[in-house]
């Protein structure tokens, strides 16, 4: 099968409500609520920044789509959702249009629709310099994700068995790009362990991807014959405990992290944020949406989402992104167990305020 009948395939079972996994993590989070929040509304600023990067909104519509005629068509209606809403895009996988000149165009399309956004290149950790490079000036991006995906890549027919090499190359790209390079999961989460491993060899910006979004092994195993991995769909940590996690290197500021996976509601997304999170990715609810309704019902979400996430800062006292890592909330259930059993404190996030 070609990469592009492969990346339809993709697109065509991320939008079925199977490929979404049932962890409700999020629901183990509880804000200590603030009676006197002593602050109007309209003070509320949503902007976040990572390197000289300001994101107007601390969302970012993730990496999906591209490499076929037809995601062309979807990331082109994603830049224009992006434009009309100003938050920043990742495009999908650029292999195939690094591979393929035809298909190029793809990807490009999104700086056509949306000049002055904020624009994600996307390459696996494979990949050589130069591809790096080509990906990158493929679309003027102003970061580059590099996609940790070894459980899809072991489930899926034509995928790949060898990995070894990966944190050399990813140092190698590193140091050759020019703009800020985020290594991102592909919805399996991160361990403190691998945060380390990333760490030593300068990496500082990750998106920890968690489980609980749009499954790749689900999707994956589907398009195999007698769907032998279906035992390997749970596999991974959640965004949440992925968060948790990563606390060492949020409180030390070593790296900048990103959140996302299982996103469901502007809660979710708040609960991100005061997790550390810079920012926090949707991909597999924008997707059903402008598949099901248009990209005008998607620019309508995006908008009464920020107007909520407004609204819940409000709420919580919070003027900024950053004071919300000074509200209290309280860890239950099965992340609070994880916790316990990998040495994270959970009683420093209900007393933040104290």
């Amino acid at each position: 099968m070609t990469r592009e009948n492969r990346k339809n395939e993709h697109v065509k079972l991320a939008i079925k409500p199977e490929s979404i996994q049932p962890v409700t993590h999020f629901d183990n989070l509880s804000f200590v609520h603030n009676s006197i929040p002593e602050m109007a509304w309209k003070e509320v600023d949503l902007n976040s920044k990572f390197d000289d990067i300001v994101m107007n909104l601390p969302i970012y519509i993730n990496a999906m789509t591209g490499g076929s005629n037809k995601t062309g068509e979807i990331n082109a209606e994603l830049a224009d959702i992006a434009s009309a809403t100003g938050i920043a895009m990742a495009v999908g996988s650029q292999h195939a249009g690094l591979r393929n000149d035809s298909l190029v165009d793809t990807y490009r399309v999104v700086r056509k629709r949306n000049p002055k956004g904020i624009i994600f290149a996307n390459i696996g950790a494979d990949v050589s310099i130069e591809f790096a490079l080509q990906a990158v000036d493929m679309f003027e991006a102003n970061a580059l994700q590099i996609h940790l995906n070894a459980p899809q890549e072991i489930v899926m027919p034509d995928g790949e068995r060898n990995f070894k090499g990966w944190l050399h190359q990813i140092e190698q790209v590193i140091q050759a790009v020019h703009v800020p390079v985020i290594v991102k999961e592909v919805g399996f989460g991160m361990s403190t362990e691998t945060l380390h491993l990333l760490n030593d060899i300068g990496v500082k910006y990750v998106d920890v991807s968690g489980r609980g979004g749009t499954n790749f092994v689900w999707i994956e195993n589907q398009r195999r014959e007698n769907k032998e991995y279906n035992y390997l769909k749970e596999w991974g940590q959640s965004t949440v405990i992925s968060l948790l996690e990563a606390q060492e290197f949020i409180q030390s500021k070593k790296m900048t992290i990103f959140a996302s996976g299982g996103i469901r509601n502007p809660l979710d997304i708040i609960k991100c944020l005061s997790l550390g999170a810079k920012g926090v990715g949707i991909g597999g609810p924008i997707l059903r949406i402008l598949k099901r309704d248009g990209k005008e019902r998607v620019i309508e979400e995006i908008n009464e989402w920020t107007l909520q996430l407004k609204s819940i800062l409000t709420i919580l006292g919070a003027r900024t992104i950053s004071d919300l890592q000074t509200c209290s909330i309280v860890i239950t259930k099965d992340v609070r167990e994880w916790c316990e059993l990998r040495g994270i404190d959970v009683m420093r996030f209900a007393h933040r305020s104290l």
